[in-house]
């Protein structure tokens, strides 16, 4: 099966490089395109907080990985690819919980997104207390480490 999704806004920040620490420095704007109307974001901004689904549209076919020590560090658990976040998974999808700062017309502007410039965003929802985790959040050590200076 084939499925085929036209983006509906895309990020513009000054990150331009898609590196693992130090998203926190950089205030993004998501842009609706021309085909998805204004009103789509009508009331969001009700919201503080909202989840970000984008497509990693830099990565290479070749980079996909379904296994791996995360960020190649050997001294981290050799884990598939549905075990962390990594971007170059089989279908390049991201998703990202950022702040929203203000919505200004056709943009939002949001803090601790980590998306590049340019990258095509697929779907905005927001984040409401009803779907958050139920239970407390487990997870391994080595993920608290490697996320230690990710924001």
């Amino acid at each position: 099966m084939k499925i085929e999704i036209t983006p509906v806004a895309f990020v513009r920040n000054l990150r331009t490089k898609p590196l693992d620490d130090d998203w926190s420095q950089f205030v993004s704007q998501i842009v609706l395109t021309q085909a998805i109307p204004n009103s789509t974001l009508q009331g969001i901004d009700a919201f503080s907080h909202l989840e970000i689904i984008y497509y990693f549209d830099q990565v290479n076919a070749e980079d996909i990985v379904f296994e791996n020590h995360p960020r190649g560090n050997p001294k981290y658990p050799k884990v598939g690819i549905f075990a962390q976040r990594k971007k170059d998974r089989p279908n390049q999808l991201g998703i990202c919980t950022v702040e929203l700062l203000k919505l200004d017309g056709n943009q939002l502007t949001v803090k601790y997104l980590d998306a590049i410039d340019g990258t095509p965003v697929l779907d905005i929802k927001p984040v409401m207390r009803e779907f958050e985790p139920k239970s407390p959040i487990r997870q391994p050590d080595w993920a608290t480490d490697l996320m230690k200076q990710y924001w």
